[in-house]
This record gives C-alpha cells, sequence and structure tokens, in this order.
C-alpha cells in the first residue's frame, strides 16, 4: 500500500525519515534525526536479516554488488516499517549511481516516498549540504542542528573507538562473557541516548567496564587486521560476523576503516598516497589507497595475518588484489581474499576461517 505523508497543522510535513540499516550507524542517524531537526521522526529499519537480502535480490539488477541487494532490502523494509522519507548515501564507485537506481526500482513497485539522494548533492560545498538539510527541515534552527551534529559526531567516534577496543579484548575475556554484555549495553544507551550527557555517560561507563573486567590474555597474542570495502568489512551481518568469530577464536583483531577513519578525520591521513607510491602510484578506488595503506602498516608492525574482505563484482576492491599479493609476499605476511555474496554461507566462512587460523598460529610458534 502506498504511505500516506502526515501534514502538522501549519501545514508543513511530518517526516517519518529512514536511512538503511548500517553497521550501528543507524543510533547516530537517528539522534541527528531527531535532535537537529524539530519535524522528523526518525524510523528504525529492523535489523538485517536474510528476509533482507532476499527481497533486496528479488528486485536487484543481474551483477550489482551484494551491498546494493542489501541496502534496496533495508530501505523496503523501512518503508513497511512507515518511513515516508528515505535517504541514500552517495559514493565514489558505483554506489555514486545507486540511489537512482533504487529509486526507481522502489517507485516501480508502488511505494509512495520521498527520496533525497545525496549524489544530488556531493559537490562538498557548504551551499549543497544546506539546501540537503532546508530540503529536510525549512524552518531549521541553526544553534540547534549544529549542537545536534557535534553530539553526533562524538557518537560515531565513541563508537568506532569502544567497537575497534572491543574486538581487541573480548576474545580474552576471563569471564565468560562481561565483555561483551558491557558492550550491548553500551550500544542499547546510544540507541536510546537523548541527550549529550547520555552519550558521555555511555562511553564512560563502558571504559571503566574495559578496563575493570578482568582478561586472560597472552604477552603476544595473534594479531590480524582486517580490510576491505567499505560496506561489508565494516557491517557485521554483511560479513557474517567476521570480526566475531576470529576473536572467539583468541585473536586479537584491528580493523582501521570506520565511519571515523574515512569519513570523519580523513584529512589527517589525507597523506596516505606517498607511503604506498612503492606499491602503488594511482588510486584505483575510493578506499583503494586506504587499504594498501592499512596492509602495509599492518605488515610492518609484525601482524601475524591479513584478511581482504569485499562483496562479489566490487570492481575497486578487486583492482587493489595483485597489490595485496605483492604486500604478503613482500612482508611474508598471510593474507586470506574473502568474497562474500547472497549465497555465502556461516559454514563455508568458518571453515576457511579455522584454517587460516591454523597456519597462523603455526607459523608464529614455528617464528618464535
Amino acid at each position: 500500500m502506498p504511505l500516506k505523508l502526515e501534514r502538522i497543522k501549519e501545514g508543513q510535513r511530518v517526516i517519518h525519515g529512514a536511512f538503511p540499516r548500517y553497521a550501528e550507524y543507524n543510533c547516530a542517524m537517528k539522534y541527528m534525526a531527531e535532535h537537529g531537526f524539530h519535524n522528523v521522526k526518525f524510523v528504525m529499519p529492523p535489523p538485517l536479516t536474510k528476509r533482507t537480502e532476499e527481497i533486496g535480490a528479488r528486485y536487484s539488477p543481474d551483477y550489482v554488488c551484494t551491498p546494493f541487494k542489501t541496502l534496496l532490502g533495508s530501505l523496503i523494509e523501512a518503508l513497511e516499517a512507515g518511513a515516508d522519507t528515505l535517504v541514500m548515501v552517495h559514493g565514489y564507485c558505483r554506489l555514486g549511481y545507486y540511489g537512482e537506481l533504487m529509486e526507481q526500482i522502489l517507485r516501480d513497485q508502488g511505494y509512495e516516498f520521498d527520496f533525497i539522494n545525496l549524489s544530488d548533492y556531493d559537490t562538498w560545498k557548504k551551499r549543497d549540504w544546506l539546501k540537503v538539510i532546508r530540503r529536510i527541515d525549512p524552518k531549521l534552527n541553526i544553534p540547534k542542528f549544529v549542537q545536534a551534529a557535534r553530539e553526533t559526531i562524538r557518537m560515531m567516534e565513541h563508537l568506532d573507538e569502544v567497537t575497534s577496543e572491543y574486538y581487541q579484548i573480548c576474545g580474552f575475556d576471563a569471564t565468560g562473557g562481561e565483555v561483551r554484555r558491557a558492550y550491548r549495553r553500551f550500544l542499547a544507551a546510544l540507541y536510546t541516548a537523548d541527550s549529550g550527557e547520555d552519550i558521555e555517560g555511555a562511553y564512560k561507563r563502558v571504559k571503566q567496564d574495559f578496563q575493570t573486567i578482568p582478561l586472560n590474555k597472552p604477552d603476544r597474542p595473534l594479531r590480524v587486521g582486517i580490510l576491505g570495502e567499505f560496506y561489508t568489512v565494516m557491517d557485521a551481518f554483511s560479513n557474517l560476523h567476521l570480526e566475531q568469530k576470529l576473536a572467539d577464536m583468541g585473536v586479537e583483531v584491528h580493523r582501521w576503516m570506520n565511519m571515523t577513519h574515512h569519513l570523519l578525520h580523513y584529512g589527517e591521513v589525507k597523506n596516505l598516497a606517498p607511503k604506498i607510491r612503492d606499491l602503488c602510484e594511482y588510486t584505483m578506488g575510493p578506499t583503494s589507497t586506504a587499504n594498501i595503506w592499512y596492509a602495509k602498516t599492518c605488515a610492518e608492525h609484525g601482524y601475524d595475518g591479513l584478511i581482504h574482505v569485499k562483496s562479489a563484482n566490487c570492481t575497486p576492491e578487486i583492482d587493489i588484489m595483485p597489490v595485496l599479493q605483492n604486500i604478503s609476499a613482500d612482508y611474508k605476511i598471510p593474507t586470506l581474499y574473502l568474497t562474500y555474496d547472497s549465497q555465502t554461507s556461516d559454514v563455508g566462512l568458518m571453515t576457511r576461517l579455522e584454517a587460516f587460523y591454523d597456519m597462523i598460529e603455526t607459523r608464529k610458534r614455528a617464528l618464535s
């Protein structure tokens, strides 16, 4: 059934907005939407499931990357949950074209909605971002918006920092699960945060918890660096909970690619290209330079292995694989290449991870 648009008395639409489900970042999207604007109610898409993939794949063209199917399925579920306004991100690979295609697919299925495609405003100039903001809320309260934006950025920074620390320690929890419970409490607090004080309080509590929970961690644990395609490498559902599986094996898991590093503070490391000039002279895609740099950095710091994650048909990540193979050969660091699509099985992934773990663990003992 087409969705009807609510309107308040003065004629301004009450937006029931949604952003496709992506890792745990929807807590930040929710906070920004509901605290930065006065006429927005955020519709939280359901957690990603096999149904999400299936309905997305049902309406997707052939040969699109797997995230397209997941994002499309999540948008459909958001519409089913009551959203009347959808926001779609832009990007420097085929992602830049996906918003327009998704909009047409959804309209062909009979959905009625407003669609904000950020690819239409991707000049990165302030005036274009203001157009997006004013389109959502023509009567925007600027001080309120700025305050909410600052708090949202802090939320994302805290989320990425805590998530990174979690995957480095959760495999060594001496209590049998308290680290995981503390992390889940932290996530729940972010999704229900109603102020900057709530965000900071959740962050301080989880950091204190992590410091006080006893760990049984060896002096030189196995360390594995995770890198790859922007969506799949960060979204636990899309990569079949790769990081948790490794941590449960007793691996210290490291991943540089997250929203904070790549979007919020990438300017701090924008001079990565000269650092990989010996390996790659040209940029091959939206995350190619960062992934090559990170692979080289992990190798130089003595990591025990690398795992490269990509979705099926992801051209930029396919392009960097020969460079990663050179890094693997030059630094003698084992590298596992994982490609995900909607048919990838959990059992198959575990078989490959167990074999990879056995290899790097045996190698570490032999070199000790």
